[in-house]
C-alpha cells in the first residue's frame, strides 16, 4: 500500500533539490551536504539516484564544465584546478580520469596560464619566475616549455 503523506514528502523534498541542481549545477557531494540534516538519508539517495537517472546530475559533466570556466576565466595551474574539484566533493579518481583523457588540451592550456604569469613577471629574474610557478603548483615540464616560448618571443 502506498504511504501518500510519505510519497508527498518525497516529491517536495525532490522539487527542493531539484530547484538547487537547476539555479546552478551541482556535484552529488555538494547535494548530499547540503540536504543531508533536512532530507532522511534514504529518501536523499532516492532522489540523488532519480535524478542522476534523467541527467540533472552528472559529475563527469560537472568536471569538463567547471574546467572549461577555469580555463575561461582564470590562470590557474592543473593541480590548484584539481584541488578546486576536490573541495567540491567530486571524487578524485573522476578528475583523474578526466585530466587522462584530456591531457593534450590540459597541458597546451597550463603552459598558456603559465606564459601569461611570465610576461606579468618579466621583470623577475628565470629562477624567480620558475619558482613562483611552481609554488602555485604548475608541472615543471609546462614551466619550462612555456619560458622557452617567452624567451623565444623577446629575441625578436
Amino acid at each position: 500500500m502506498v504511504n501518500y503523506e510519505e510519497l508527498e514528502q518525497y516529491d517536495k523534498n525532490k522539487t527542493k533539490v531539484l530547484k538547487y541542481v537547476i539555479y546552478k549545477k551541482r556535484s552529488e557531494n555538494e547535494i548530499k551536504r547540503k540536504f543531508e540534516k533536512d532530507i532522511d538519508s534514504n529518501m536523499l539517495e532516492e532522489i540523488i539516484a532519480d535524478l542522476k537517472e534523467n541527467g540533472y546530475i552528472d559529475d563527469i559533466q560537472y568536471i569538463d564544465r567547471s574546467v572549461r570556466e577555469f580555463i575561461a576565466l582564470k590562470n590557474l595551474s592543473l593541480k590548484q584546478i584539481k584541488y578546486k574539484l576536490l573541495a567540491k566533493g567530486i571524487d578524485s579518481d573522476l578528475i583523474d580520469e578526466y585530466f587522462h583523457n584530456n591531457t593534450d588540451e590540459l597541458n597546451d592550456y597550463e603552459i598558456n596560464s603559465a606564459q601569461k604569469l611570465i610576461i606579468k613577471k618579466s621583470d623577475c629574474s628565470d629562477e624567480e619566475i620558475i619558482q613562483t610557478l611552481l609554488k602555485k603548483g604548475y608541472e615543471y615540464d609546462n614551466v619550462k616549455e612555456a619560458l622557452e616560448r617567452s624567451n623565444e618571443w623577446k629575441i625578436y
